[in-house]
């Protein structure tokens, strides 16, 4: 029998948000609503649909292996070097080819938790050993802790700025603190995956890092063009780092790993400012309309929510969230189970907040109501046998 590596049995495998057309094939409902992926509602750019449909017809052709014109775009949009830039297959594959480049069997990564389980898998497929340290009692990153954990055998430090699924993201104060403290064989990733949502002013400038000559900073700055730019189908992202970080990357990299058409809806994407500010400014007004709703149902149920930085909204229910997972689903809201007791929900159109909000009220309080009912209910029967 073909034997499969012990690091390898020990992962748990990424589950994906389920699809719509999953759900109604199963459940046989109709109209569903997706909020489990923070895919943005308004769907992509059409500058990037047009560019879409120029590339197109030339798809019997190999793309651009280096990317130039969206290296170039993005040179320009953020005043590095093109030699400074490495696309991937969103985030996800980035840092895969970080882990891949970096990381020996045995070395030591560092990540807080909970938080995005692609880092926690990257290192155990290299045959790493993943360290997790707990949020703070507010569902931040612990940075003091995590920086406690680094030894000679740590390798890579992850960090995601928001925080997914939490929502909430590290200080500029913070960071620097923590980047003063962290030693030169360590390189420190930052998944920035959702900074384009980011509205808090004490949000860190993480490229001033890699441009500094002395100390040398080890550190990646991954970003994608699947939340905002709503280009997650594609599967296109991008990281920033030292010339001497992306060709070590780029020895890993698969050729050819992003295809022409994601490239090209890239570059167009990025000149869709219009598009970008209607997608922050729905997204904020979604914010809203949610904190209030939630907070409107906390005073009748015992949830939580974080407020957020992301396109996402972090709900503590207090009980089994699987059990409000199903319920939801068959009531065609599909969000995202987080651990025990809490979800994740994207923040959609509104007519979608209003559908959940209605739905998740249904399932905690309309459904506990006729629970209690029903217990009364029988309460009484038994008691009318025993009389």
């Amino acid at each position: 029998m073909l034997k499969v590596p012990d690091h390898v049995k020990k992962i748990i495998p990424y589950v994906p948000g389920k699809p719509i057309d999953e759900l109604e094939r199963e459940l046989g409902v109709l109209g569903s609503i997706k909020l489990a992926s923070n895919e943005n509602p308004l769907g992509p750019s059409p500058l990037a649909i047009e560019a879409v449909k120029t590339v197109l017809p030339m798809v019997n052709l190999y793309p651009d292996g280096g990317g130039h014109y969206l290296k170039s775009a993005l040179s320009g949009l953020l005043g590095v070097g093109m030699e400074n830039i490495v696309l991937g297959q969103g985030s996800n594959e980035l840092l895969d080819i970080a882990v891949r480049t970096f990381l020996s069997p045995g070395d030591e990564t560092v990540m807080a938790d909970p938080s995005f389980i692609v880092y926690y898998n990257s290192s155990a497929k290299a045959g790493g050993s993943p360290i997790k340290v707990a949020l703070t009692a507010d569902h931040r990153h612990d940075l003091k802790a995590m920086s406690g954990h680094i030894c000679e055998k740590t390798k890579i430090v992850f960090i995601a700025n928001p925080n997914n699924p939490t929502g909430t993201i590290v200080s500029s104060d913070e960071f620097g603190e923590f980047m003063d403290s962290v030693p030169e064989h360590v390189a420190i990733i930052v998944d920035e995956a959702y900074h384009e949502y980011v509205t808090d002013r004490s949000y860190p400038d993480t490229m001033k890092y890699f441009m500094r000559e002395a100390p040398v900073r080890n550190i990646l700055i991954l970003r994608t063009f699947s939340k905002i730019y709503g280009l997650a189908g594609l599967r296109i992202g991008y990281g920033i780092a030292s010339g001497g970080i992306v060709r070590e990357m780029d020895k890993v990299r698969e050729p050819f790993n992003t295809s022409s058409v994601a490239q090209a809806a890239a570059v167009a994407a990025l000149r869709d400012v219009d598009h970008l500010d209607k997608s922050l400014a729905l997204n904020e007004e979604g914010k809203k309309f949610l904190y209030g709703a939630l907070s409107d149902l906390a005073s009748d149920t015992s949830i939580e929510y974080v407020p957020t930085q992301g396109n996402f909204i972090y709900v503590d229910l207090k009980r089994d969230a699987v059990k409000v997972y199903d319920k939801l689903l068959r009531k065609g809201i599909i969000v995202r189970p987080m651990g025990k007791t809490a979800i994740r929900v994207t923040i959609g159109l509104k007519i979608e907040n209003e559908a959940f909000i209605r739905s998740l009220k249904e399932v905690l309080i309309d459904g506990h109501n006729s629970f209690e009912a029903e217990c009364h209910t029988e309460g009484n029967r038994q008691h009318n046998k025993k009389t």
